[in-house]
């Protein structure tokens, strides 16, 4: 089985239940969390997820937009991206 791999970060004020939400929305998704980290600085909570789901029949978009829309009604900024992408865009 091959998989597909992406970076999951999400970033907002702090509240209670973000950390549920976001994982059930991946939990329906059947995406798997490989490493995460997760912290609140003055109020602001932030977490980056690296997260993978079987290639076959997983739908990155659906992924993205539902995950987007979650964050929208909790306050927060999620963002989706493939590992690939987030690397080449991060590098020095």
């Amino acid at each position: 089985m091959t998989s597909s791999r992406f970076i999951i970060t999400v970033i907002g004020s702090d509240r209670v239940g973000i950390v549920a939400r976001i994982t059930t929305v991946m939990a329906n998704f059947n995406v798997n969390i490989v490493d995460i980290s997760q912290t609140i600085m003055d109020g602001i909570f932030t977490m980056i997820m690296l997260a993978e789901a079987p290639e076959e029949s997983f739908d990155l978009a659906a992924f993205q937009e539902t995950m987007g829309s979650e964050g929208k009604e909790l306050g927060v900024e999620v963002k989706v991206q493939q590992e690939d992408v987030f690397r080449f865009m991060h590098r020095i």
